[in-house]
């Protein structure tokens, strides 16, 4: 009878012990989400991202660029025989209009708002939509198709600003959303991870380093933002990969520290100044680098632009590049990155291997040639 009673007793208090743990792990998952930075619960505890969207979303515009041109007489109509027996063309050259959708970011409340270049190309009317409805012209600042990136300037007051956070510190896996106009659906959030980061040579941009993510771009989603689930702007959507033309889960975005950057030298300078030697240039192989025993890397040079500052130096083909001003190189992404750094005008020293001799090269650094405009 006793044991009867010491079981009945262990198992209420059990059961009390076991409700108390129930109430108190729903205590602290309710704190946990609360915790999580621009993660929004509902009453029915659905996770949203509202917060996140509330302080960006604003600042994100729609851009329409337009191009008007006169549309060109077919060649027949300027046939000396035709119009000897037609007489002249019966009307006059048309204007036509070809238009393009994209979308922008405002970055400060000065107007200034960063988008695509490829949205704008071309484009001699430019104007912008505010998320709260307001309309105006934009003038176009200045672009830079090494990295499909433009500036524009609205003159309107009391804009938003959004806010901006650290691409380099972005993680894969982290949750991350597009705004922008896809199909001029008007503004639209979509949702994903980063999928990777450092994405090159995609052939979209010359200098690619690109933020991948799943999160759905679409057309008209260029020149949008790409923000963290706290609200904090991290990227221009720039491109997709795709073989349908719409969003297949790979979407491609500027990040903001190199846009940034780009941005600040346009609006100072009308462009982008970067420095040039002229040459062309592949990592090394792995037997290149047992057989000249480099322990510190450095670059094969594969062609010389004619008339480049590599050439003037004397460099050739062949040539391998072991440092610059003092740096070594190890691969070509870092050597390029280290010359357009380089105020065109300066002259930098240039450690090289050719043979088995190792040379110092001097060469005077040039302006970066213009890139055409990217077509996406």
């Amino acid at each position: 009878m006793k044991i009867n009673k010491t079981l009945i007793f262990m198992l209420q208090y059990s059961a009390y012990g076991l409700a108390a743990a129930f109430v108190f792990l729903l205590i602290i998952s309710d704190d946990i989400r609360s915790n999580i930075p621009g993660l929004s619960t509902s009453e029915s505890n659905r996770y949203s991202f509202n917060n996140a969207v509330n302080s960006t979303a604003p600042a994100v515009v729609n851009v329409y660029a337009s191009k008007v041109y006169q549309e060109r007489v077919h060649p027949l109509f300027e046939d000396p025989l035709f119009r000897h027996f037609f007489g002249d063309a019966p009307t006059l050259p048309k204007k036509r209009r070809d238009s393009s959708i994209g979308s922008g970011v405002i970055m400060n409340t000065a107007g200034y708002i960063l988008t695509n270049a490829h949205v704008l190309q071309d484009a001699n009317e430019i104007n912008i939509t505010l998320n709260d409805g307001r309309q105006s012209q934009a003038q176009l600042i200045g672009l830079d198709a090494d990295t499909d990136l433009a500036v524009l300037n609205i003159p309107l007051k009391n804009l938003p600003m959004i806010p901006i956070g650290d691409s380099s510190s972005l993680r894969i896996g982290d949750i991350v959303l597009a705004i922008g106009n896809p199909y001029n659906f008007g503004q639209t959030v979509t949702q994903g991870i980063v999928s990777a980061t450092s994405r090159k040579r995609r052939g979209i941009s010359y200098f690619d380093d690109f933020i991948q993510t799943d999160a759905d771009i679409n057309l008209g989603n260029s020149g949008g933002a790409l923000v963290t689930a706290n609200g904090q702007l991290v990227g221009i959507n720039t491109a997709i990969i795709s073989s349908s033309g719409g969003s297949e889960g790979i979407g491609l975005a500027t990040p903001i520290n190199q846009a940034l950057d780009v941005m600040n030298q346009i609006i100072q300078n009308g462009k982008v100044v970067r420095g040039w030697l002229g040459i062309e240039a592949q990592t090394l192989s792995s037997d290149v680098l047992e057989s000249t025993n480099l322990k510190t890397g450095g670059v094969l040079v594969t062609a010389i632009i004619r008339g480049g500052p590599a050439e003037s130096a004397g460099m050739v083909p062949g040539d391998i590049i072991i440092s610059i001003g003092g740096q070594n190189v190890s691969s070509p992404d870092q050597a390029i990155e280290m010359i357009t750094r380089l105020m065109p005008g300066n002259q930098v020293e240039i450690k090289i291997l050719r043979g088995w001799e190792q040379q110092d090269l001097m060469a005077q650094i040039a302006q970066r040639p213009s890139a055409t405009i990217p077509q996406n």
